[in-house]
């Protein structure tokens, strides 16, 4: 092993000598040289704390130009995202397959690249035959995207390195890029973990807008290693049922936005098309009041979204053990729910099936769902309608009490301007409009007496 050569160091400066002298050749000072302590090769590999670059600190009030968002030409897609793609950002969008990703991103690039910004779609499912004949279906086959099938990121940062950065790219989808400096196949922990770095690090320098499609799991969790979702600023959720017309495209972490903005997509022949009022896709076909149906105003965001709740009671044999299914809604919830009627109100439930819908294939998980959720309950079991265009929402506690909701007047507001006369809540609500005839409930015993004194 070679023996570790000696430096000194000069105190005033900084400089290093190989052998001791009496005064620096650096900066003149006399008697400022010290003997370092051997360097190993050991030390030399592994201590990081000299050797780098010195990083610039700034303070945060210092002022600097703030990015300006890029619209998609999609406002709901836009709405979802905090206003816009933020040059530099990364988003990761995941979704079952078939739901629509590809066809919603294709359709924003192209709006993005008529407008005259360099846009790059990067395909590694499909052949680039079968990108342009769904742009064609889509009517956007005149759009200049520059299309690429591609699966090695070698390959498409060389590229990418060669032309100005684009305004946006996407890379549909990540699991099927290849770096060749890891081992594994694609798809991999590593190798998904590895591509995305690279990827992530180009939008970062360049200022590219980029969107990574990635896969999901069977559980509807995006698949890959979870730091995946820690690495890029936006991770983006398209939902829906396939039988059903509507998609939902929530965020489910922005660094640049709220979190609890959706947008609302319906698929139609020519691709996704926008549903400025989501109330009316969930509340189609009530033309007149049912048994164990209630309307219950959501919040997503900042936006009301009236949904429907349906419940269906069957009456068992003795004996028979009834069934509980729950589509939309905790389980958990309504179990908590049904023991608070039998106890508080002194319904019988145990010796019947209970079936509950959230029309649409719509998912809540407001608390502010409990009043409407009792008060279809409780419709089914008497087999009474509710009051015709009645609004129900307010949380229901383990005593039975209503409690009061977040944005009940905004709620109550979007409810008036969709024709609706009646709503039903906690007895404190605020902001209630004028237009509509609210009812205020501080018991669960109050909504089973309006509900069974209904005519």
């Amino acid at each position: 092993m070679a023996k570790p050569k000696r430096r000194y160091i000069c105190q005033a400066c900084g400089g290093v000598s190989h052998r001791w002298q009496g005064q620096c050749p650096d900066c003149a000072e006399w008697n400022t040289l010290v003997e370092d302590a051997p360097a190993t090769v050991f030390s030399m590999k592994h201590d990081l704390s000299s050797g780098g670059r010195a990083v610039e600190f700034v303070d945060l009030d210092k002022p600097g130009k703030m990015p300006v968002r890029q619209a998609t030409g999609l406002a709901e897609f836009d709405r979802a995202l905090g206003g816009g793609l933020v040059p530099g950002s990364a988003i990761l969008m995941g979704g079952d397959p078939g739901i629509g990703k590809s066809t919603l991103l294709l359709q924003a690039a192209a709006k993005i690249a008529r407008e005259g910004h360099g846009v790059v779609y990067v395909s590694g499912e499909e052949a680039a035959g079968q990108v342009r004949m769904r742009a064609e279906r889509l009517g956007l086959s005149d759009a200049p995207v520059k299309l690429a099938a591609a699966t090695g990121v070698r390959d498409i940062l060389t590229t990418l390195g060669t032309m100005p950065p684009p305004r946006l790219l996407v890379i549909d989808s990540i699991q099927t890029m290849h770096s060749d400096t890891i081992e594994g196949a694609p798809g991999t922990v590593s190798q998904v973990r590895g591509c995305a770095f690279e990827l992530i690090r180009y939008a970062k320098e360049t200022g590219t807008a980029m969107v990574l499609v990635g896969h999901v799991t069977k559980d509807g969790t995006i698949a890959g290693p979870r730091v995946l979702e820690h690495m890029v600023d936006v991770v983006m959720s398209f939902e829906g049922e396939r039988s059903h017309q509507y998609r939902i495209l929530r965020a489910l972490k922005n660094r640049f936005g709220a979190v609890d903005e959706i947008g609302v997509f319906a698929m139609a022949g020519e691709g996704l098309e926008e549903v400025a009022n989501p109330s009316m896709l969930f509340l189609t076909g009530r033309d007149e009041p049912l048994a164990g149906s209630a309307v219950f105003p959501a919040m997503e965001g900042t936006r009301p979204v009236l949904v429907e709740i349906q419940a269906l009671i069957v009456r068992l044999q003795s004996g028979a053990t009834p069934r509980r299914a729950v589509v939309g809604w905790d389980s958990g919830r309504l179990a908590m729910l049904l023991a608070v009627l039998e106890s508080r109100c002194g319904l019988n439930f145990s010796s019947a099936e209970v079936y509950l819908n959230v029309a649409g294939g719509y998912r809540l998980s407001d608390p502010a769902a409990d009043l409407a959720v009792a008060a279809a309950l409780v419709s089914a079991l008497a087999d009474k309608p509710l009051p015709d265009r009645s609004v129900w929402l307010g949380e229901v506690s383990l005593a039975g009490e209503i409690r009061p909701v977040a944005h009940a007047g905004l709620r109550l507001r979007e409810a008036a301007k969709l024709g609706f006369g009646a709503g039903f809540g906690p007895a404190d609500a605020k902001g209630i409009p004028q237009k509509l005839r609210y009812s205020g409930l501080r018991q669960v015993m109050n909504l089973v007496d309006q509900v069974v004194g209904t005519q």
